[in-house]
């Protein structure tokens, strides 16, 4: 069948307004949905919309034609405010200044309503990573993050810790042979799940193309600083939330996130993000969607579906391990970060973005790790209102991956895993443990962020390459 040809002059014989952006939108949109139909079905659906536009808002597909017949949205350039939005830098002195530059820029958004930086904050695109910002009634794509939902997950075993030492081998066959990690390994038998279930993958188009590859990269981890690891936990804090006695456990941690799904979606929306509030060159990645648009709305969707399918992985990669154990963990301790919530900031409703930062309300439990080589913690929120309830995602990168790649060497890598007793499955010079701060340095500047709970010491690590 031919292509379908639309034109402006087709969309106003039918009765579309000449002003403002619906005759452009409507054609974008058939073309996209519509191609290979023929023109006078096409012309017909038009005419529905016209019609009545109010029936079709919230469409996955119609939609953004009938929010723009009914509301036009007026799209202008925005300028930064001369003031900065109340803020407060943790560990202030560990901090590049190209990180705290990013956040002062992200301040001064119009929509910026208040502001933290962790103390393993460093630059990032739009956000800088360890980055919070609350606003009001919008989100930002580039807030949340191209990896939408990445998060943290332990599982704790009533195995002995000394195991990982005694049947080393086992477990380091049970992570090559149950893990998968990058663009390409997925795994062979896929476990049905209820995610797929969700109504956003069949009403929201750009989700839907998605379904495929997250269906394929289901139980899947990514490149960079993701990673699978055996470890010890050391559960210290007698009266804890999971209820385990305190000692020392076998452990499952992960860190990985919602794939090339979300991926794409951070793509796709960060451009309409882009168009639609665009913003001073320094504050171009900061666009955001208006929570009262269809995009906005449809972004919301689409974030929460990744931040789901974020944890669903997870579960997948812990129940395939389980499994391979032959055990049930006595707990699981797992957050979100590179996400946005509705919270309650000083009376008022707000989207609160962590960008590389763990949710920390009062008593909220997560997980804040090291490097291969160095402990991570189960920590306690206390709930500080400075950080808009929120601490630290790790110890942070003291080198960027370019600078790591300069200065490191395999030796000297080698060396540092040997001396923690640290056993690496891939993992590339980018993300060895010199490229990171000291995490003891990161926890004592967010004392009065978190409680410590227990720790979780790496000895097997699995990441990609």
């Amino acid at each position: 069948m031919a292509k379908l040809k639309l034109r402006g002059k087709d969309l106003i014989e039918i009765g579309y307004p000449q002003k403002g952006k619906v005759i452009s939108i409507a054609i974008d949109a058939m073309l996209k949905h519509y191609r290979r139909e023929r023109k006078d079905k096409v012309i017909q659906r038009l005419k529905s919309v016209l019609k009545n536009p109010e029936k079709y808002l919230g469409d996955g597909i119609f939609g953004k034609i009938a929010e723009e017949l009914t509301t036009p949205v007026h799209i202008e350039a925005k300028q930064l405010e001369t003031k900065r939005a109340p803020f407060t830098i943790f560990g202030e002195n560990g901090i590049q200044e190209e990180a705290k530059h990013q956040l002062y820029t992200a301040l001064k958004l119009p929509i910026a309503r208040a502001g933290a930086l962790m103390p393993d904050g460093h630059a990032g695109y739009g956000l800088p990573i360890g980055g919070v910002l609350a606003t009001k009634n919008a989100v930002i794509p580039y807030g949340v993050g191209v990896d939408i939902g990445c998060r943290m997950c332990l599982s704790i075993y009533d195995i002995p810790a000394s195991y990982l030492e005694g049947h080393k081998d086992k477990y380091v066959h049970m992570l090559q042979e149950h893990t998968k990690f990058g663009g390409f390994e997925t795994h062979r038998s896929i476990n049905d799940h209820e995610i797929f279930e969700r109504t956003e993958f069949k009403e929201i188009p750009t989700v839907k193309k998605l379904f495929k590859k997250a269906y394929r990269q289901l139980g899947s981890s990514g490149g960079g600083n993701h990673f699978v690891e055996f470890g010890i936990v050391d559960v210290s804090d007698v009266n804890n939330e999971f209820n385990v006695p305190v000692g020392k456990y076998l452990g499952i941690l992960s860190h990985s996130g919602s794939r090339g799904m979300g991926a794409n979606i951070a793509k796709h929306y960060t451009k309409l993000a882009i168009q639609q509030t665009p913003l001073p060159g320094e504050a171009k990645n900061l666009a955001w969607l208006d929570l009262d648009t269809h995009d906005g709305q449809e972004y919301w969707l689409a974030m929460n579906l990744a931040g789901d399918y974020a944890s669903a992985c997870h579960h997948d990669i812990h129940k395939r391990l389980g499994k391979a154990l032959g055990s049930r963990p006595l707990a699981m301790v797992e957050n979100h970060h590179n996400f946005a919530w509705k919270e309650i900031v000083n009376g008022e409703e707000l989207i609160v973005h962590r960008k590389g930062a763990t949710p920390a309300q009062k008593g909220v439990l997560g997980i804040i790790p090291g490097s291969m080589t160095a402990p991570g913690f189960i920590v306690r929120g206390t709930g500080n209102v400075h950080s808009l309830q929120s601490a630290s995602h790790g110890a942070g990168r003291q080198l960027s991956r370019r600078k790591a790649k300069q200065t490191i060497t395999q030796s000297d890598i080698k060396k540092q895993l040997k001396d923690h007793g640290v056993t690496l499955i891939g993992g590339g010079i980018d993300e060895a443990p010199m490229a990171y701060k000291n995490i003891h340095h990161v926890m004592a500047n967010q004392t009065e962020l978190v409680e410590v709970v227990g720790s979780f010491t790496p000895k097997i690590v699995r990441m990609d390459r």
